[in-house]
């Protein structure tokens, strides 16, 4: 069973670097479209690697990553509207 979730780990880290990387280019529309792609990724990798390494405290570091997400982008995009 550990295995299985190993798989799924790994199968999330090329459309987790592809996410990565595209946050550094384009439009500011597309870097944030990509950010947020990017820690709905960094969520699922980190409950994949939690059941997969039996480390159950990883899950409350990915569901603080869920939750502080949508507000941490809005700031981002008002800093960016505002100041730059």
């Amino acid at each position: 069973m550990t295995g299985l979730w190993l798989a799924a780990a790994l199968a999330l880290l090329p459309p987790f670097a592809l996410a990565v990387l595209a946050c550094g280019r384009g439009a500011l529309a597309f870097r944030l479209v990509a950010v947020q792609l990017a820690t709905a990724l960094a969520t699922l990798l980190l409950v994949a690697l939690s059941f997969a390494l039996d480390q159950p405290a990883v899950i409350d570091l990915a569901l603080t990553l869920a939750v502080l997400t949508l507000p941490g982008t809005l700031l981002f995009a008002l800093f960016q509207e505002r100041w730059l």
